[in-house]
């Protein structure tokens, strides 16, 4: 297998900073640190309520590092504007909701075809490749093909959480969900990337699913870094989704 790629989401280094209205800590230092981990990309949500990350941040991330930059947004006109102003190497486009702590589902690309075919257009023009975050169920892999995605971000959430939760069964059922869904997305020309939720205990599985090409992991591994920094995180994910997955060359 070619070996899985590592986008590393730094978010929540900006929650801890705002938290305090200060300027510490610097989301860019940590994407920087995250390169030097052995990160292949830097993930970056700008939310419409600028609740983390800021418009100051994706500025200093587009020009800072030297690995690709997923700029996450919702699909609104003010976010299009933004990225192709910045032009960044991925635009991952995901559902937001005011009132949600974090992304709690698929963007609905199958009951939006139309706006959304619309909406990406100039942003693969501009040479973003453009992704799309959603559920596994052949409805939307298939929408984001019909639109011209080029990549689909299948959400993990629930898998995860059900792991988290012991249920082992429904876990497994969710799991074998999702490898169907990054078979069908494959077979249609969609390159597979996968993430949330995920962490050292079950990261694995989702690593071992031949399609997927690459994970994005924020919260947990931001979480480790309290404890044992975030080099050492990022390198510990690395070595668990190599052993889960081995790869050519």
């Amino acid at each position: 297998m070619d070996k899985l790629r590592l986008g590393v989401n730094i978010d929540h280094v900006a929650t801890v900073r705002n938290a305090r209205g200060s300027v510490w800590p610097d989301p860019l230092r940590a994407a920087l640190l995250a390169e030097a981990a052995g990160a292949d990309g830097i993930t970056a949500h700008l939310r419409e309520d600028r609740r983390h990350i800021r418009d100051a941040d994706m500025e200093a991330l587009r020009a800072g590092i030297g690995i690709p930059l997923n700029f996450e947004c919702a699909a609104t006109e003010e976010m299009a504007a933004i990225v192709l102003r910045l032009k960044p190497h991925a635009v991952c486009l995901v559902p937001e909701r005011r009132e949600e702590r974090t992304t709690e589902g698929g963007l609905d690309v199958a009951g939006d075809e139309s706006r959304l075919a619309k909406y990406i257009a100039p942003l693969r023009d501009a040479g973003c490749r453009v992704s799309m975050f959603i559920g596994h169920t052949p409805a939307q892999i298939e929408a984001s093909a019909r639109i011209g995605a080029a990549v689909v971000e299948l959400h993990t959430g629930h898998y995860s959480d059900l792991h988290a939760e012991g249920r082992i069964d429904a876990a497994e059922a969710e799991l074998a969900a999702l490898r169907q869904g990054a078979a069908l997305a494959h077979s249609l020309g969609l390159e597979v990337h996968a993430g949330h939720g995920l962490t050292y205990d079950n990261v694995a599985p989702i690593a071992a699913i031949p399609e997927v090409r690459e994970l994005n992991i924020g919260h947990f591994l931001i979480g480790e870094a309290v404890f044992m920094g975030l080099g050492p995180a990022i390198e510990e994910m690395r070595r668990r989704m190599d052993q889960a997955r081995p790869h050519r060359g």
